[in-house]
């Protein structure tokens, strides 16, 4: 099956519009290169590309705490009719390389599943590589998460059926708060939703080969990634809690992990599937044919992106609910 046609056109007209992809920048120039993409995808129209905020939902802005006392933003998600009920909670880490996005990126998917799911869910904005390098943005992401966990009562949301979840950077971040958790007796995690996660940056998988040149993600900005996000020393691409598919996987939490066919990341999620099925760990795993990296935020032009948000909404709902 080809990439869809309105995919492909999209694709080719972003190119020739962002010049310069955000990963492939030296460490100086990804910032404003960052910030030029948000303005492009929030341009008047850009909405029939990336989608819009669900009607369903109320939406409020708060803020976490890092251990070391950084405000985290919190972008929260909330069904209408839910009044003031305990609701489970669903922690969302956006992706963009760790380099890149905010709480705002992936307003579409968070909104809808919110609406449509009956659960709250809480958009994390962690700070970015190269300013802040690993560990910073997973460490940001478990303190918010913990935050979210330690204040229930003010957000009027479960800690017992607290969800986390992220699309590529942001599903290696689900994966590795995750880990986390684990490791350091909480917070209790019910679930993971990892969307097309990034899982091993060490590895050199047969997908980022096959779709080195596809949409929105290519195999040069895989492998210039770890340069930024490491700023500049490799050496801890290893670590478990960069590439999680290299950590035990014994008593994790039960995953969703969707992946696309057009994608240099698929066999990444494929892996973690496997490496969790070996550990006893409950997975689902959908592979979608006609999908391509980002399709999260990209609902008007991937048209599996409406049906891989059904999937999400069901996975949580059935195990949150």
């Amino acid at each position: 099956m080809p990439i869809p046609l309105r995919t492909a056109a999209f694709w080719s007209v972003f190119k020739l519009v962002e010049r310069a992809p955000v990963m492939q920048q030296p460490v100086e120039k990804v910032r404003a290169a960052s910030e030029l993409r948000k303005k492009m995808l929030g341009l008047p129209g850009a909405s029939l590309i990336v989608g819009r905020p669900d009607k369903g939902v109320d939406i409020t802005e708060v803020h976490a705490k890092a251990a070391d006392g950084t405000s985290l933003p919190l972008r929260v998600y909330r069904p209408k009719d839910a009044g003031r009920e305990a609701l489970p909670v669903v922690v969302n880490f956006h992706g963009g390389g760790w380099v890149s996005g905010d709480v705002r990126q992936s307003e579409w998917w968070a909104s809808s599943l919110a609406a449509r799911a009956g659960v709250v869910v809480a958009s994390v904005g962690y700070r970015l590589a190269p300013e802040h390098p690993f560990p910073g943005p997973p460490e940001d992401c478990y303190d918010a998460t913990k935050w979210i966990a330690d204040h229930a009562d003010e957000l009027a949301v479960d800690p017992n059926r607290l969800a986390v979840m992220g699309d590529s950077a942001g599903g290696n971040l689900a994966a590795v708060v995750s880990l986390m958790a684990r490791d350091r007796g909480g917070p209790h995690i019910a679930l993971q939703v990892l969307i097309y996660p990034s899982v091993d940056l060490a590895a050199d998988l047969p997908s980022e080969h096959e779709n080195a040149n596809a949409p929105i993600l290519t195999s040069k900005d895989i492998a210039a990634t770890p340069g930024l996000y490491f700023h500049g020393s490799t050496r801890q691409m290893s670590d478990p809690y960069a590439s999680p598919l290299r950590a035990e996987h014994h008593d994790l939490p039960p995953a969703l992990i969707q992946t696309a066919q057009f994608d240099p990341l698929r066999d990444h999620g494929k892996a973690y599937a496997g490496a969790l099925r070996a550990a006893g760990v409950e997975v689902r795993l959908t592979n979608y044919v006609d999908g391509v990296h980002g399709y999260l935020s990209l609902p008007g032009i991937v048209p599996a992106a409406r049906q891989a948000l059904g999937e999400a909404v069901t996975f949580v709902a059935e195990h949150l609910r």
